[in-house]
């Protein structure tokens, strides 16, 4: 019985070194919203036969790490931020997804606010740009089914969490909060009943100033209340917006 046990543990460890060989990685599928446009932050790629073409930025998972730090190993790279928004969305695992062989990727999408110290880390590189979601008509390998997988999923997250906040400035005005949902949802919202659910939801926090350098009428600013929203959730209360 023991030796039986120990063949079919050989076979598998066999089976495994000769036939079982894949590559894992992930792609990340980098979010960020600036001037009223959702963006994604993309790389040239340099593989055939996707030479020039637009794709998301990701590694393979090194044998020393699971596939959360590899995201967020790509993350601190690419966006020189380590505090940043990541959720882990789908596996794509076609077998001829990728051209060197049989890579199987976990996709994950994240949120950054797109401030001047990211600009800055970014114009440095040199190798990475910003491009509008609505933009974006093509990518290399299967990057294109990746970005709109994270994309509904974003969209859905966006109504059940109050995610849309790290996207934004830490202050912020109500028609900036509303305009972002807009953007993303691809909708029109109404201005009292959106007002009227956020103040009802009861996680924004007045705060004694207005905005400066605007050509409209200046408006109050709010700030997210994180302590708030956690002590809401412990207690059972639900997002919904």
């Amino acid at each position: 019985m023991v030796s039986g046990s120990v063949q079919n543990i050989n076979t598998w460890l066999n089976q495994i070194q000769t036939d079982f060989k894949a590559a894992v990685s992930v792609d990340c599928v980098i979010f960020g919203y600036d001037n009223d446009a959702l963006k994604i932050l993309l790389s040239r790629c340099d593989m055939p036969p996707y030479e020039h073409d637009l794709s998301l930025l990701g590694d393979l998972v090194h044998p020393d790490e699971t596939t959360d730090e590899a995201a967020r190993r790509v993350l601190v790279n690419k966006t020189g931020f380590t505090d940043v928004f990541l959720e882990q969305v789908q596996v794509f695992s076609d077998i001829k997804r990728h051209p060197l062989g049989r890579v199987i990727t976990i996709a994950y999408y994240s949120l950054i606010k797109i401030d001047e110290d990211h600009l800055e880390h970014i114009g440095k590189s040199g190798l990475w740009e910003w491009k509008n979601v609505n933009e974006i008509q093509s990518l290399a390998f299967d990057h294109y089914n990746i970005m709109h997988t994270c994309l509904d999923k974003l969209k859905k997250q966006l109504r059940e969490q109050p995610i849309g906040f790290n996207l934004l400035p830490v202050k912020f005005s109500l028609l900036q909060l509303q305009r972002l949902y807009e953007v993303i949802l691809q909708v029109q919202l109404d201005k009292r009943n959106f007002r009227r659910k956020l103040k009802s939801l009861g996680i924004l926090k007045e705060l004694d100033e207005i905005e400066t350098s605007v050509s409209h009428r200046p408006a109050r600013l709010y700030t997210f209340d994180t302590k708030v929203y956690e002590k809401k959730k412990i207690a059972g209360f639900a997002f919904d917006l």
